[in-house]
């Protein structure tokens, strides 16, 4: 981090935790957002100034014309203006040496003109060239609650007494900020809570780089639409990781971002959320897919400590919530293990006939006569090494079964293992909601699903960490050759398949024999001393896509069959409605048998270099069955990219064929990946398919490179 930057990070620090703060455009007005902003900053512990020149004193309180006029240089300040008067008081802001500022006002880039793109430009020009952070324009403003500084025109519900395992949350959207604080009324504890509008200058990315260092947050929520730089946040993410603050992800607007040409599959599956999402858990952030689950993971990952075992186990006084977490479970691929002999043995002893003291463990309803058995039966599941955490289901709520909560926290602190309350209860914030949200060693559910979720990404989250990195290695020499021979390809140009399999053979990528000939009298020499069966193409970088052209034939077993197809490709080049560049005819080993397998990368302007695999052939369109990650991949973060296909089972033998060898499949993506890594500056596009892979056989049987 250079000095420009450490400065504008620790300005940035001054206005989300400021020790001074004033008020631009202070008003009297009941209702007004000035007089809402007045009332919301009774609470904090630092300075509040007062700055209108129509004033000279508000409720008794004496109003400053300008800033200038204030005894001492604030931290922070609230432009609560008119749109027409921002750019003054930012100017304001600059010269009397304010960290940051807060811009209420509307009426900016969101309008979608040219006009009010401009004037939020220039916010954005005076900020940057101060060092002065803007927060904002259109925006709700910003929360801490350690402070009591609620620089916001919006009733946030006062903190709910800290439990030392606080969240903090940060929306684009001021309207679901509010909507989420309210989680406080029943118990959930926030350290901050802040929005970002526009994100004209201080955006999500240099929030959770904030967050990231503030001792009273320990997992940060974020919900947002979209970022000018989402490397940013990537960025952030990596700190947050290296820091070990979870990262909990809602991202709205999931679909396409407007149609993109794409000269290979890689380019139309890698959408952006595809895109966000691979980057951001490359770095150990939580992406989820629904909003209401956002607070509960955000607020387990506060509250548990690390993952110690994969294992869960369920203690339920209701049959009927025990099988539900099964099920669950089995979706989320969480391990339900037995208890151990002499776990099972305290469980018999503590737990009626009727009930069971397996794994999920029914202790009946006959736990409301004897709490006591409860207590056991959690002791003695919570001790088993095989159990990372416990899933406690709470079906009802009321005064009569608050007081478990005091066996699942003191369970939970004595053996460092979270105990998950999943409160089935319909009565949502019946009795002792709160006491459960606010105990800082038991994490609270409203659903199963969300519980199992939460647990399977803590699981999935320890897994990452403890990955050891074994990466391919590629040669000076072989770096060098190759991007000596991409630069020497006009900008823009299609690599022919013979070409593209040149590169990768360079990175130890096996292909299919082959050679390129001019003539049908070439390709008949060629076919026998290659042996048939062959295939037979027409090489041009005009036809990308061969197959939807015509000018592929498979499966040719003799000198008669190879001259007839030879003879209808040509015709079929004939028909095309552009007649194509032609560089020749590919003759081929015919390679049968296997599973076929996509890979491909590509080169994202925010992202950088991509991989993506999926299922292969004529199935990478139909049912885009993918997986995307940040290029390169390790061996071990390419086996995990291969287990989580849909279609993975086609890799283990399905129906009695050969299975595949996945350590020398996932050794192709990660030396793929490392060849996209390389040589990122000259490859846009990358794309493999299919890869045929039979047993230890990994072979590219076609390929396709695009020049940057």
């Amino acid at each position: 981090m250079g000095v420009a930057d450490f400065a504008s990070s620790s300005n940035l620090a001054r206005a989300l935790r400021p020790r001074s703060i004033a008020l631009l455009g202070a008003t009297p007005r009941p209702g007004s957002f000035s007089a809402r902003t007045i009332a919301n900053l009774a609470r904090f512990s630092g300075d509040v100034h007062l700055v209108n020149p129509k004033y000279t004193e508000i409720d008794g309180r004496p109003c400053h014309a300008s800033l200038s006029e204030l005894p001492s240089t604030v931290d922070s300040a609230i432009i609560a203006v008119p749109g027409s008067l921002v750019e003054d008081a930012l100017e304001q802001c600059v010269r009397a040496g304010v960290g940051g500022a807060i811009v209420y006002a509307s009426g900016y880039a969101e309008m979608g003109d040219a006009d009010n793109a401009a004037r939020q430009d220039r916010l954005v020009a005076i900020a940057q060239e101060s060092g002065v952070r803007l927060v904002g324009p259109n925006c709700m403003g910003v929360v801490n609650y350690g402070t009591g500084a609620v620089q916001s025109f919006q009733q946030f519900p006062a903190a709910s007494p800290n439990n030392g395992r606080a969240i903090a949350l940060i929306s684009q959207s001021g309207a679901l900020a509010l909507a989420l604080s309210q989680a406080i009324e029943r118990g959930v504890s926030f350290s901050h809570i802040l929005t970002f509008g526009n994100a004209a200058d201080a955006d999500l990315g240099d929030m959770v780089s904030f967050l990231v260092a503030e001792p009273e947050c320990h997992a940060i929520a974020c919900a947002f639409e979209g970022l000018a730089h989402p490397e940013k946040l990537i960025q952030a993410a990596a700190l947050a990781w290296q820091h070990d603050k979870p990262l909990i992800i809602y991202k709205l607007a999931t679909g396409a971002q407007g149609a993109k040409a794409a000269l290979s599959h890689t380019g139309t599956l890698a959408g952006s959320h595809e895109q966000y999402r691979a980057a951001l858990e490359h770095h150990g952030a939580i992406v989820i897919d629904r909003f209401e689950a956002l607070l509960e993971i955000a607020s387990f990952f506060a509250k548990a400590q690390p993952c110690g075992a994969d294992g869960v186990g369920i203690v339920a006084a209701s049959g009927g919530a025990g099988i539900m977490g099964v099920d669950k479970a089995e979706r989320y691929g969480v391990t339900l293990p037995q208890p151990a002999p002499y776990t099972r043995a305290t469980l018999q002893a503590n737990i009626p006939v009727f009930g069971s003291p397996n794994n999920p463990c029914d202790v009946t309803a006959e736990v409301v006569n004897r709490p006591e058995s409860l207590d056991a039966c959690m002791h003695a599941m919570a001790q088993d090494p095989a159990y990372g955490a416990l899933v406690v289901p709470h079906t009802v709520a009321g005064n009569l079964f608050t007081p478990r909560l005091e066996i699942y926290a003191r369970t939970a602190e004595q053996y460092g293992k979270p105990i998950c309350a999943v409160w089935l209860s319909a009565w949502q914030n019946g009795p002792g909601c709160v006491a459960f949200e606010s105990n800082p060693h038991v994490p609270v559910f409203s659903s199963m699903d969300n519980c199992f979720h939460a647990l399977e990404r803590w699981q999935w989250r320890s897994a990452l960490g403890a990955e050891r990195s074994t990466d391919a290695r590629t040669s000076a020499a072989t770096k060098h050759q190759v991007a000596h021979y991409l630069r020497q390809q006009p900008s823009g140009a299609i690599l022919t398949e013979a070409s593209s399999k040149q590169l990768l053979m360079h990175y130890g990528i096996s292909a299919n024999r082959e050679q390129l000939v001019d003539t049908i009298e070439q390709a008949s020499q060629a076919a026998a001393q290659i042996g048939y069966p062959v295939v037979l193409k027409a090489m041009s970088i005009d036809l990308p896509h061969k197959t939807e052209a015509g000018v592929v034939m498979l499966g040719i077993r003799d000198e008669s069959e190879l001259k007839q197809a030879f003879e209808r490709i040509v015709a079929n080049i004939a028909r095309l409605p552009i007649v194509p560049r032609l560089d020749g005819f590919l003759v081929q080993e015919m390679v049968q048998g296997g599973v076929e397998i996509m890979v491909g990368g590509t080169v994202d302007a925010h992202f950088g270099p991509m991989i993506v695999i999926g299922a292969g052939g004529i199935l990478v369109e139909l049912i885009k069955d993918t997986v995307i990650a940040p290029a390169p991949v390790s061996i071990e973060r390419a086996h995990r990219m291969l287990a989580s296909l849909k279609s993975q089972a086609l890799l283990d033998g399905f129906r009695g064929a050969d299975p595949v060898d996945r350590s020398a499949l996932a050794r192709t993506i990660s030396q793929i990946s490392q060849l996209i890594a390389d040589h990122a500056d000259e490859i846009a596009e990358l794309d493999v398919n299919p890869m045929l892979c039979k047993g230890k056989e990994i072979i590219a049987v076609d390929a396709l490179i695009v020049r940057r």
